[in-house]
């Protein structure tokens, strides 16, 4: 029901942080899962991470637990990625989705996705 938009990428040094925001165009999927998800160049697309509709349900690919957190601004539908302690390999176009379905976040079907913004983290 909303167009998903993704802001705050950059270039950053190792160890440095962002903060990616997810806002959408319009009425906020605020009854659906939202999932960050990134690109880099030669491979496949993956799951970094995902929350709820509640904002209580989360998930964190490996790489990415006890750096990454994800939030979501209850009021607006918002969602953050707090990205901290950023790494090389953190380097790619970074997506948000809405998901819907049931079970594990990490397998919801997601769609409507936003453009992307670009991290880029240098060593």
């Amino acid at each position: 029901q909303a167009q998903l938009v993704e802001s705050g990428g950059g270039l950053v040094q190792s160890g440095d942080s962002l903060r990616l925001s997810c806002a959408s165009s319009g009425r906020p999927f605020t009854s659906y899962a939202i999932g960050w998800f990134r690109q880099a160049p030669g491979k496949e697309r993956e799951i970094v991470s995902a929350i709820g509709w509640t904002g209580v349900m989360t998930y964190y690919v490996d790489s990415a637990k006890g750096r990454f957190t994800i939030s979501r601004d209850i009021a607006n539908g918002t969602v953050y990625l707090q990205m901290s302690s950023l790494k090389p390999e953190d380097t790619a176009v970074y997506y948000c989705a809405a998901g819907s379905g049931l079970g594990p976040l990490e397998r919801r079907r997601f769609g409507s996705w936003g453009p992307g913004t670009q991290v880029t983290v240098s060593s």
